[in-house]
């Protein structure tokens, strides 16, 4: 029985030694047909680390010649398939540049976006990534408004916008509870005017309430008036916009110890 496996493996072995040669040998070999014929099979074969290491090889001596398109096509295609997203959204991106009339056009500037998209990382990280991929997206659907892609290109832009809108209210949170309230109060109202529509928008108005109070009261005397005046028209706006906040109960608090603190002060001439 031992000497049945060790039979089974040896022959294993052979077979994926000489099949190894066998590429390595194609991969510098000077029989370019070949080596694209070659390419192509590994590709429809699933073999896409072996077709994009014949599909780059190609590359500078088919340049300007038949098959150019197909190469950085296929070479595109294959490392994409091998999830690599950032190689992958280069080399589809510059198809696009080296052939704009190709009926793959489209496709190309699909995917570039999406493997940008793909590479976007997680909403506590820089976003330069995810900011890209949406800009991409963006131009491709006013290009191509009746692609066939225009599903999927509406649901990775809500996906990255939500993940961009949870990132900038982290920051302004962030502020505020580090106790950096001048620098929550504006990050929240800024939160706010770029994203009226943002599921945060009660939490964001009421940490800029309570950013707007504590800011005021650490504030010299001749600016507190002015900071208390700004922080009850903050509480204006909450409590019409959320009559019904779970937050209402603090939000009036905070508004009854301002109008007090108001009330033995002159405003500021």
């Amino acid at each position: 029985m031992n000497k049945v496996k060790l039979t089974v493996a040896t022959a294993a072995i052979c077979i994926l030694t000489a099949s190894c040669s066998g590429f390595d040998k194609m991969l510098n070999s000077n029989d370019y047909e070949a080596k694209y014929a070659a390419a192509m099979k590994y590709y429809n074969d699933n073999s896409f680390s072996r077709a994009s290491q014949l599909f780059e090889n190609l590359t500078m001596y088919y340049r300007g010649k038949d098959h150019a398109e197909n190469i950085a096509w296929y070479y595109a295609q294959s490392l994409r398939k091998q999830k690599d997203y950032f190689t992958a959204g280069y080399q589809y991106k510059r198809f696009a540049r080296q052939f704009p009339y190709s009926t793959k056009l489209e496709e190309a500037l699909y995917y570039s976006a999406y493997c940008k998209y793909m590479e976007s990382p997680d909403y506590a990280l820089d976003q330069s990534l995810t900011q890209e991929a949406i800009e991409e997206f963006e131009t491709f659907a006013e290009r191509f408004p009746r692609s066939t892609h225009m599903p999927e290109v509406n649901k990775c832009l809500d996906e990255m916008r939500k993940k961009l809108t949870r990132k900038s209210y982290e920051i302004a949170y962030g502020y505020y509870f580090i106790e950096e309230y001048h620098a929550a109060y504006e990050s929240f109202k800024s939160f706010l005017n770029q994203y009226p529509e943002a599921p945060q928008r009660e939490e964001a108005m009421y940490y800029m309430l309570q950013s707007s109070y504590r800011y005021a009261i650490g504030s010299r005397e001749e600016k507190m008036y002015e900071r208390l005046q700004q922080v009850v028209n903050d509480f204006d706006r909450f409590s019409s916009s959320f009559a019904d906040s779970k937050h209402l109960a603090e939000a009036q608090d905070i508004y009854t110890k301002a109008r007090q603190a108001m009330a033995g002060m002159q405003p500021a001439q």
